[in-house]
């Protein structure tokens, strides 16, 4: 059986010898018109499944194959839906649309003056070469000081792995303790990250949904239910990204009583919001909890607190079995972080406890931010919202207004198109809770000054009043 078909000048041919599927196309090259690529699509039975593609270039002078397929991991991970909402939100800011961004977690305050500082200290003093693969010795020993000042937590520095962010610190923890097969349990919403490093890790990624009349705080008698002989991680997030929730002790206590019995189960615990906080929620780190030290790889960073997420720095600290595994994977993978960043984060711990009046002032901003919102949306007909303790994220339930139609832009089907209506009709850029696990929410990031949250919130709410017009289809 053969098929031929003519599409915008490109002949394909697709047919099936011995009941395997070979599809080849040919594409001639405007721009080089003595050429023509063809592209032979292929089922290699000997190789599990695996589709292979290959590209020949014929012309008067050669004829080379290549094998342009790409791995069964990399096609098994999706796209994070942030960068992609983010950049397309950009370019329609190039184009000179004016789009408020409100994807992208990243505080909006420049690095503090004693960070940026030491930055250009370490420059000037000609620390710009290769550090230690694990870290610079000062600044694992400053982290050491601080998760014991602060968490009460004790490490020593061969058990702290300074990485390029704190998503970096995740990735490898994953690769390291992850076999094929294993489950990684994420409670959602979830960081949209989490999902895809289980997978390349080649572990299965176990959706554990939350509520948001919990205020997105996992039911441990659930968690309990799915833990199977395969549960390998159990990634928890405090403050959370995206809801802002935070974990309170007796709740952690109760998830540490149910990790304890699993000797398998390790706990992933991603803290980089521990600073951005509000009274009266308080953090606590799960490594902290009685039994829990040996189970726990706490993560945490410079990003969010200290406002650095350009200068690409994070950190991960565990069992030194583990760690261990976590620096080999680094030093084949990216080696040690950057020099400069080093020393600028050695500067941001010695600004006092929890960052000091530096952060302290960044968290009452935040805290402000997050009133204003929370006291709009909830002045909307058809909005729910749990009220985020921690972080800079509103996550809310807005799909009371799915199945509504939009002129000229279509009906509302889920989260996903709702933030393109608001992207393309009401200039202002959100992620889709469905990149988190739960399609009835949007994010908002108020990592952005507060006129600027007034500006999207009069723009959201016409955007919704619009809809509310139209009436269900």
């Amino acid at each position: 059986m053969a098929t031929n078909m003519l599409y915008n000048n490109t002949t394909c041919g697709i047919s099936f010898p011995h009941q395997s599927l070979h599809v080849s196309f040919c594409s001639n090259l405007s721009t080089f018109p003595h050429k023509t690529v063809k592209y032979v699509v292929g089922v290699d039975q000997n190789r599990r499944g695996r589709i292979t593609v290959k590209s020949k270039t014929v012309s008067d002078n050669d004829d080379l194959e290549v094998d342009i397929s790409l791995s069964p991991r990399v096609n098994a991970v999706k796209p994070s839906r942030t960068v992609a909402i983010t950049d397309q939100a950009t370019a329609l800011v190039q184009a000179g649309v004016p789009v408020i961004l409100l994807a992208a977690g990243e505080p909006d305050f420049d690095s503090p003056a004693v960070i940026a500082q030491a930055g250009i200290n370490a420059i000037h003093e000609g620390q710009t070469r290769y550090t230690p693969n694990a870290g610079t010795l000062e600044l694992r020993q400053a982290i050491c000081h601080k998760l014991k000042e602060e968490n009460e937590i004790a490490y020593t520095p061969d058990q702290v792995i300074v990485s390029n962010g704190a998503k970096q610190s995740i990735a490898q923890a994953m690769l390291a303790v992850c076999s094929p097969g294993d489950e990684v349990i994420i409670p959602a919403p979830f960081y949209v990250s989490y999902p895809e490093m289980a997978r390349m890790a080649d572990a299965t990624p176990v959706i554990l949904p939350t509520s948001i009349s919990d205020n997105f705080l996992l039911d441990p008698k659930l968690l309990e239910s799915i833990i199977t002989e395969r549960s390998r991680v159990l990634i928890l997030c405090s403050p959370s990204n995206p809801t802002g929730s935070v974990y309170p002790k007796k709740l952690l206590e109760e998830i540490a009583h149910i990790v304890a019995k699993h000797p398998r189960l390790l706990v992933i615990s991603d803290e980089i919001y521990e600073h951005i906080i509000y009274a009266p929620a308080t953090h606590t780190s799960f490594a902290s909890l009685p039994g829990m030290w040996g189970k726990t790889l706490t993560v945490n960073g410079f990003s969010k607190p200290f406002a650095m997420t350009g200068w690409r720095l994070g950190y991960i600290a565990g069992p030194k079995h583990f760690i261990s595994a976590c620096g080999k994977i680094q030093s084949q993978f990216t080696s040690g972080a950057s020099s400069i960043s080093q020393k600028a984060a050695v500067a941001a711990l010695g600004l006092g406890y929890a960052g000091g009046e530096v952060v302290s002032t960044m968290v009452k901003a935040f805290r402000e931010r997050r009133n204003y919102l929370v006291k709009s949306f909830r002045e909307i007909d058809g909005v729910e919202i749990s009220e985020p303790q921690g972080a800079f994220y509103l996550f809310i339930d807005i799909s009371s207004y799915y199945g509504r139609e939009a002129e000229g832009f279509g009906k509302i089907e889920d989260s996903e198109s709702l933030c393109q209506y608001l992207l393309h009709k009401g200039q202002v850029a959100l992620v889709p809770g469905s990149a988190s696990g739960d399609d009835t929410c949007i994010r908002i990031s108020y990592a952005a000054s507060l006129p600027t949250l007034q500006a999207a919130v009069e723009r959201i709410k016409q955007a919704l009043i619009n809809l509310t017009s139209a009436g269900l289809v």
